[in-house]
């Protein structure tokens, strides 16, 4: 699993497939480094979580299919939680991760860097610059298409730092 730390800003991690223990305590150290309260997993489960709930990261589960834009709830639900923890917490990090870091998990970030000010163009370059083939062209003409309503814009800049880590 690759994952992307948004982190009022940026952040990307590897997670294997059989997640052992060792990987999974790794995962945690990392989540942890980068100050990241919630890991929202947009595939299917393949380890289990009550780890890292018990390091007090939440765990949201919004698994939708592979190599497909995601469904508009999941959109809503992603921008939602961004906004609440970012406004909450202004230096605070999300994680999002899907199995191979290349489709799902990217496309909610680039949602999140576009609502954020970002052009489509740029959000997708900034993404492959960081992981090289991410991206497949249905999920691209998805984010061409996809209208902004600026919902993490925020009025005072210098509070909230928009940054945006790829690991």
């Amino acid at each position: 699993h690759h994952s992307y730390h948004l982190h009022r800003g940026e952040t990307e991690k590897n997670l294997p497939h059989n997640t052992t223990n060792t990987t999974l305590i790794t995962f945690i150290e990392d989540l942890k480094q980068y100050g990241a309260t919630t890991v929202v997993r947009v595939c299917e489960v393949t380890y289990d979580k009550t780890p890292l709930e018990k390091d007090g990261i939440t765990v949201m589960d919004w698994a939708f299919d592979d190599g497909a834009p995601p469904p508009t709830k999941i959109v809503d639900d992603w921008l939602n939680l961004l906004k609440t923890k970012f406004r909450e917490d202004p230096g605070c990090c999300v994680a999002v991760h899907c199995v191979a870091g290349l489709g799902r998990a990217p496309v909610l970030v680039a949602l999140a860097l576009i609502e954020g000010g970002m052009k489509y163009e740029e959000a997708v370059q900034f993404i492959r610059q960081k992981r090289r083939g991410a991206i497949n062209s249905k999920q691209l003409t998805y984010l061409e298409k996809y209208r902004s309503r600026q919902r993490l814009r925020f009025k005072d800049p210098h509070k909230h730092k928009n940054k945006c880590c790829v690991m």
